[in-house]
């Protein structure tokens, strides 16, 4: 497990200006240790622990409960803030908040407050398995439940995980539920070894004679029912996640970029300046970037506010509001995909030839990115956007979209 000298008092109560300057604190810790992180590619089993011991896990439950009480727009911040530092700890606490958060939208209000008092007497962190593209779980009944059975062939934070999101093929149908790890029959592989994204922890997981109860099923699984609309608010947050890490990601590739240049690069021989943070063209460059990154920040915050006011109406959200909600999130996500991976490549441009060597892996910025952006192809969520704007369709309600 992963040490730093990154150290903090009681996590309950936890201010909104504590929080933030723990993400910052540890995001810059991270910032040092990033390279190598990604050189291992190891579970970031300790790195939770310091999410865990900030109070970040908590930050978006009630404060009547130990929480942070932070809204979505502010939960979203901290991801993008924890990206900097390294890329998949900002993924992993993103997906997290939308898989914590999940319990309250899709179960009764008894059940999600049992779970929600749990996650955050005991700091859990929340993973899943849900990939509807990879169906792989069915559940059985077995006595007075189930036992789950199956593979998932991708599952972040599968070796961190306290508690799971997870659904299965029950009968003629696909049920959700809610289970902890810590049960006889769950194992997490060791098989995540794409080129970026590195510490997310993101390979297969497997359930053999899983136990699975009926306190475990989701209110639309446990009745038989559809998911209410207020269940599928997790698509347009998880998008946001998605957009927020990117954004810290190319925000944290400019900031090294920055460093290297003022300490690092020579100035071109025919530039005429002295020093390369004077040579015109790399001030251009910086002015460039910054300017994309704003702009896509604003957009990003702008649509977190309009999720956050539709989620805010609770069970009495429309599919209407959820819609126009989430047609501002994919704008967001089209913008943020093209700007960071614009900017993880181009900032090469600032650093020069010298920069490239193996010991910096600046490369890792534009891998992170690059292999995250695959999820799913961001040309459907412009194709959506341009529904909304030109035929009032508003999306339709998937775990994409």
């Amino acid at each position: 497990m992963s040490q730093s000298n990154v150290v903090f008092a009681s996590n309950r109560n936890a201010t909104r200006e504590d929080l933030f300057a723990r993400a910052e604190e540890i995001a810059a810790d991270l910032s040092k240790r990033a390279a190598e992180l990604d050189r291992e590619g190891r579970p970031p089993l300790g790195e939770i622990v310091k999410l865990k011991n900030a109070g970040l896990l908590n930050a978006l439950h009630a404060s009547q409960i130990g929480g942070g009480g932070l809204d979505w727009v502010d939960g979203l911040r901290l991801v993008r803030i924890l990206a900097r530092g390294e890329s998949s700890i900002g993924q992993l606490l993103g997906y997290h908040y939308v898989n914590s958060q999940y319990v309250y939208w899709a179960f009764d209000e008894g059940r999600a407050q049992e779970l929600g008092g749990k996650t955050v007497a005991n700091s859990l962190y929340w993973g899943a398995a849900v990939n509807p593209r990879d169906p792989g779980l069915v559940l059985t009944r077995r006595g007075n439940g189930y036992v789950l059975n199956g593979r998932k062939s991708f599952s972040t934070a599968a070796h961190v995980s306290d508690y799971i999101n997870a659904n299965a093929a029950l009968d003629d149908k696909i049920v959700g539920f809610a289970v902890p790890t810590n049960r006889a029959g769950y194992k997490a592989n060791d098989d995540w070894d794409n080129f970026g994204q590195r510490v997310s922890d993101s390979g297969s997981v497997e359930f053999h004679d899983f136990p699975v109860y009926e306190e475990d099923l989701d209110r639309a699984a446990s009745t038989g029912g559809e998911a209410p609309v207020l269940a599928t608010f997790n698509t347009p947050l998880i998008q946001l996640v998605f957009v927020n890490f990117y954004l810290g990601t190319a925000e944290g590739a400019l900031r090294e970029a920055l460093d290297y240049v003022r300490t690092t690069t020579r100035p071109w021989v025919t530039s005429g300046v002295e020093r390369a943070s004077d040579d015109p063209y790399i001030l251009e460059r910086v002015g460039e970037f910054t300017a994309a990154l704003k702009a896509s920040a604003a957009l990003a915050d702008n649509a977190a506010a309009a999720v956050q006011k539709a989620l805010a109406k609770g069970h009495k959200a429309t599919a209407r509001e959820r819609g126009e909600a989430a047609a501002e999130a994919y704008a967001a996500k089209v913008n943020a995909t093209h700007t960071s991976l614009d900017i993880t490549s181009r900032v090469f441009e600032l650093t020069g030839a010298r920069s490239t060597a193996e010991k910096y892996r600046f490369d890792r910025f534009w891998r992170n990115v690059r292999t995250h952006t695959l999820h799913d192809p961001v040309f459907y969520k412009a194709k959506e956007v341009g529904e909304f704007v030109l035929n009032d369709r508003i999306p339709e309600i998937s775990l994409y979209s």
